[in-house]
């Protein structure tokens, strides 16, 4: 329960900042332009909200005494006042509105999104009323068509912005360290599913498609996504992989149905004792920090992802361990417990075993490195959105738990910016995806308009938002479906 706590916590602050920086895009070029924006909404507000705040009311109850005027309202095109004979008052010297306090601000209690209600746009209001009246010069309608699409196409420019920015943060605060493929000199480990398509343990990954394969976080995605790896096979051979189309879905169903300790691939790393937890069996068989275990009852175990499956089954059994201590080898043995563990921890950090590039970026070298982060995993994403289409993908959909699953265990800073920063950037691409109700629906038809000079009817763009809302919710409704499916399975 509190792991399940800690994650949704993770996701749903997540949500939120990426919800206001997409909404905070169309609120900014909105008041630019002078567009009104009626309402800005964390979170969607049906039937209630948890706050809201309205700045205009406000500053009319702090300046009672004072004309306080809003050009945007109905009550500015009244004439001069008067006093009881009719005869014009000196006129008061009006006070302008501020950019924010012509627009109610709240927090909903339903987390799937957020919200701009921009004065005369159809959108997720279904505002006819305010619709069948006159244009007024602070709407959306009744600016031009080019101000009308940068307002549409700003929420998405933010979330990649903000993923930028986000990326370059993570650079400059710690930079890189990696082990290149070159360097692990003992392989990779593979997946069951990754072996059946002909890769194997012992394997280094060399190209995918011809690109060069060095960074482990991206060449880990070029593999799953190339029609051919090369890897080098035994420390000579150079082999081509042919990479099935359902190998990403394989690999995804392993990790849900937790048949493989393997995410499709990992370092090959020596099993090496770094922690010796005391009254546990490790520590009553006097087994140190720093030994290194190489078989346990005569079975070798040269790299972690051979210890652990060959160490399950041994549950409340004393088994026979090979340790390498100072040069030296040793037969010491170890009494398990219930769950076939001994009570220590293991090295699984590459950098500790093979050479590490390390790279450090100011302030001025993380903004390019960060743009790069960005687009690589815009388009890594964008190539493997084309497989949602095929059987495999729509079964792999996943709602807000299968999002959720991927916020680590414990609080993690790093891990968190990351995770939100690929949000971030798969929001943008959803978003800019032209369907009726998304954003890319809005830019769609504000394309057509510009192009031939020909506004779609309201009756029309009202007919289009109610289908895209329909849609998107069949959607939502069948992704989340797919997660309490595979939750009961």
């Amino acid at each position: 329960m509190e792991t399940f706590l800690l994650k949704a916590a993770q996701l749903i602050l997540a949500l939120a900042i990426l919800v206001i920086i997409h909404e905070f895009g169309h609120f900014l070029f909105a008041r630019m332009f002078g567009i009104r924006v009626e309402k800005f909404y964390i979170f969607f507000n049906p039937w209630i909200s948890l706050f809201k705040w309205f700045p205009k009311r406000y500053a009319r109850f702090c300046k009672k005494n004072e004309d306080v005027a809003y050009p945007e309202d109905e009550e500015q095109q009244q004439g001069e006042e008067t006093d009881a004979t009719g005869n014009n008052l000196p006129a008061k010297k009006k006070r302008k509105p501020g950019f924010w306090n012509n627009t109610e601000y709240g927090l909903g209690w339903l987390p799937l999104g957020g919200y701009c209600k921009i004065s005369g746009m159809i959108d997720e209001s279904m505002d006819k009323e305010q619709m069948a009246k006159p244009p007024q010069p602070w709407e959306f309608r009744s600016h031009p068509a080019w101000q009308r699409l940068l307002v549409m196409i700003a929420g998405v420019l933010f979330n990649f912005l903000l993923a930028i920015v986000i990326y370059a943060g993570i650079v400059w605060a710690t930079g890189e360290k990696y082990v290149p493929f070159r360097e692990a000199k003992m392989g990779m480990a593979f997946s069951p599913a990754a072996q059946k398509a002909g890769f194997r343990d012992g394997d280094i990954p060399l190209t995918a498609d011809g690109e060069p394969l060095v960074h482990p976080g991206e060449g880990r995605l070029m593999m799953l996504q190339a029609k051919e790896v090369q890897v080098v096979r035994d420390g000579r051979d150079t082999v081509t992989v042919k990479i099935p189309k359902d190998l990403i879905f394989q690999v995804d169903k392993e990790m849900k149905d937790k048949t493989s300790t393997v995410n499709f691939m990992a370092y090959r790393m020596p099993v090496k004792i770094t922690q010796v937890a005391p009254g546990e069996g490790a520590a009553k068989a006097g087994l140190k920090e720093g030994d290194r275990i190489i078989s346990i009852d005569s079975v070798k175990t040269p790299t972690l992802d051979v210890f652990f499956p060959t160490l399950e089954g041994h549950s409340n059994r004393t088994v026979t361990l090979g340790i390498v201590r100072d040069n030296d080898t040793i037969a010491v043995p170890v009494q398990l417990n219930a769950s076939s563990k001994m009570g220590i921890g293991l090295d699984i950090d590459p950098a500790d075993f093979y050479k590490a590039e390390e790279k450090h970026y100011n302030i001025f070298q993380s903004i390019p490195r960060g743009i790069t982060m960005g687009v690589d995993k815009l388009t890594s994403y964008a190539e493997s959105m084309k497989l949602v289409f095929t059987k495999e993908g729509a079964q792999s959909i996943g709602g807000f738990g299968a999002i959720g699953s991927i916020f680590p265990t414990s609080w993690d800073w790093i891990a968190f910016w990351n995770i939100a920063a690929f949000l971030s950037v798969a929001l943008a691409f959803m978003n800019i995806l032209p369907i009726p109700a998304l954003d890319g629906g809005h830019v769609l038809f504000l394309l057509y308009e510009v192009i031939t000079r020909r506004k779609p009817s309201e009756k029309f763009m009202e007919w289009a938002q109610m289908i895209g809302m329909g849609l998107l919710l069949l959607l939502l409704v069948y992704a989340n479906g797919m997660d309490i499916v595979r939750l009961f399975k």
